[in-house]
């Protein structure tokens, strides 16, 4: 007979979140630095999703640009990681891992807290006002940029 140690826990669920349509909160105490899940989906080059997402007006996707220049799209076949919400104040990252995605704690997470990460979502063009609204922000930080767009860089 198997006890409740040796059963698997589900740490967190996704459920809608107050940030943004849906999000993944933590069910039971989370420890900083635990490595909480694998950001999956299809691997495309940059053409690829170019090609896929030329005609759509809507930045919120679920892309995760790589340094190798591929992008993991959780559109298709995406698991619960792409539900995890952008804050300014996250208590998560995504840690890049011999190019596979990894969602870490970065401090202890409480249960039924929303988990998060900076999304650091960097754009060529002009941070114009259009384009912050157009990527604008819903954390609820005190330290809230009021956009997901990162700092450009010089």
């Amino acid at each position: 007979m198997a006890t409740s140690k040796n059963k698997s826990r589900r740490r967190f669920v996704v459920r809608n979140s107050g940030i943004h349509g849906k999000g993944v909160f933590a069910l039971s105490h989370i420890p900083k630095g635990t490595r909480l899940i694998e950001y999956k989906g299809q691997r495309l080059t940059e053409a690829q999703v170019d090609r896929r997402y030329a005609k759509d007006d809507n930045p919120h996707t679920f892309l995760f640009a790589l340094d190798d220049g591929m992008v993991i799209d959780a559109t298709t076949h995406g698991n619960s990681a792409r539900w995890i919400n952008h804050s300014c104040a996250p208590n998560c990252e995504a840690v890049d891992d011999k190019d596979r995605i990894y969602i870490e704690t970065l401090r202890a997470i409480r249960p039924g807290e929303e988990l998060s990460y900076n999304y650091g979502i960097e754009l060529e063009e002009r941070h114009t006002p259009a384009l912050k609204r157009l990527y604008q922000c819903r954390c609820g930080a005190r330290s809230c940029k009021g956009t997901i767009l990162s700092v450009k860089k010089k």
